[in-house]
């Protein structure tokens, strides 16, 4: 339920939605610029900087990643009951801004990317579940609010990969570590400066607990079917996370990246494609799902989710035949192929991602957003994990046949999305969970 007794400065408006949620957009987009600035550039400091090999690589990367999604969980736990949501935003962004400014020591590598996850484990959860309360019952303007909030998000991440990747590439990773870690110290600041316009904290602990209405067995039925399609997530994520991981590798070695003869495209610059696609395509999405809507045809947002990660297998398969002909001809492949790819993967994870969390925040239990939108992100600590496992594969069999591999692990997410969806026709419904874009990382 959101809230009804909002606090009189939430009720002022910016651009026709309350302030809190310019605020929110402005903390998260600074947030993601850093969290995607130290991702786009994480794989070559440990390859090209610390010499690791390429699969313990990426091992560490889907650990990292793993547990980016997995300190969630009780972080979102801890903000319900302990901390409340504003002072856990302020604890775990203090503690991402450090994890970053550690990255520029080679000795403090591993506990900087332990500080940013612990961080990420308190800030993420808290401040998306914070949107809600912004709004009163039956406030239509709550729907658009997600699609707004993530476009702030992908302005971050587009943003990111041309400051960070840049200033790595150039003058050394060790200066995009500190971008990133500027740019967590602006969202922190964004924050402080605009607490005053968002919702005033529920009740917590002993108080908050009595005033919680019971989970009954509809309640626990919702969080089973929510478990598991979360534990589907898990499978698609192994594919969706080679994203930052062995794309980024095959940037630098099977892309022609040279546009003139003395300038070539950053390696790093490709992962912006990813966001700048967001901007592009969610509006027309939107839009079409709206006049599907309007003329009656409302699909089930797990039919929807299953179609993303079709798209997704299909994009990977599709890399696969292209890298296959370029390495068997012993040449590199355009630099279009991978533009390309990019687009059409982001459709796919527009169908998937965003929608997802909408269906977990809106059938979360009264007094257990934050956990329900905490639990998916814990599918995020398995995806990346299992994304971790199969990337030490890159330097073991062709790479054709990698990304045919992953597009299959893919398509296997998308039966399975289906067949739920077959099973529980009624849930899902775009009347019903709201089929709004959110927070997806």
């Amino acid at each position: 339920m959101m809230s009804s007794m909002a606090a009189p400065s939430i009720e002022k408006n910016w651009f026709g939605h309350p302030r809190g949620l310019t605020v929110l957009f402005l903390t998260e987009m600074w947030e993601m610029f850093s969290f995607f600035g130290m991702r786009a550039i994480l794989v070559y400091y440990m390859t090209m900087h610390l010499d690791m090999e390429q699969e313990y690589a990426s091992l560490v990367y889907g650990a990292y990643a793993a547990f980016v999604y997995f300190t969630p969980v009780f972080g979102g736990m801890l903000a319900d009951r302990w901390l409340g949501k504003s002072r856990a935003v302020v604890i775990g962004g203090s503690m991402m801004a450090l994890g970053h400014f550690m990255m520029s020591s080679e000795a403090l590598f591993y506990p900087a990317l332990c500080m940013i996850a612990l961080g990420n484990g308190l800030f993420l959860p808290s401040l998306a579940s914070q949107i809600e309360g912004l709004y009163r019952d039956g406030d239509v303007r709550s729907k658009s609010a997600y699609n707004i909030y993530y476009v702030g998000i992908n302005l971050g991440g587009f943003l990111a990969p041309l400051v960070c990747g840049t200033l790595g590439e150039a003058f050394g990773w060790h200066w995009g570590f500190a971008a990133a870690g500027i740019g967590m110290l602006l969202s922190l600041v964004i924050y402080l400066c605009g607490r005053r316009y968002l919702p005033p904290e529920p009740k917590r602990g002993v108080e908050a607990r009595a005033a919680r209405p019971p989970m009954d067995r509809a309640a626990r039925d919702r969080f089973a079917l929510l478990i598991g399609i979360a534990a589907i997530v898990v499978i698609f994520r192994g594919a969706y996370e080679q994203n930052g991981n062995t794309i980024a590798l095959w940037a630098d070695t099977g892309i022609d990246r040279q546009l003139t003869a003395s300038w070539s495209i950053p390696m790093t610059w490709f992962q912006s494609i990813n966001s700048l696609a967001v901007f592009i395509f969610t509006p027309v999405l939107v839009a079409r799902w709206a006049r599907l809507a309007k003329r009656g045809v409302d699909t089930p947002l797990l039919a929807r989710m299953a179609f993303g990660a079709t798209i997704v297998g299909a994009s990977y398969v599709a890399l696969g035949l292209v890298a296959a002909w370029s390495e068997a001809h012993g040449t590199r492949a355009s630099w279009v192929w991978l533009f390309v790819w990019f687009v059409v993967f982001t459709i796919g994870e527009l169908y998937i991602l965003p929608v997802g969390l909408a269906l977990f925040g809106r059938m979360a239990p009264e007094g257990f957003r934050a956990t329900s939108i905490a639990t998916w992100f814990f599918a995020g600590f398995f995806g990346n994990l299992l994304a971790g496992g199969l990337g030490t594969l890159w330097s073991l069999m062709n790479h054709g046949l990698f990304f045919v591999l992953i597009g299959a692990v893919s398509g296997l997410s998308a039966v399975l999305l289906y067949m739920l969806s077959r099973r529980h026709r009624g849930v899902g419904q775009q009347g019903e969970v709201g089929g709004t874009a959110v927070l997806a990382r």
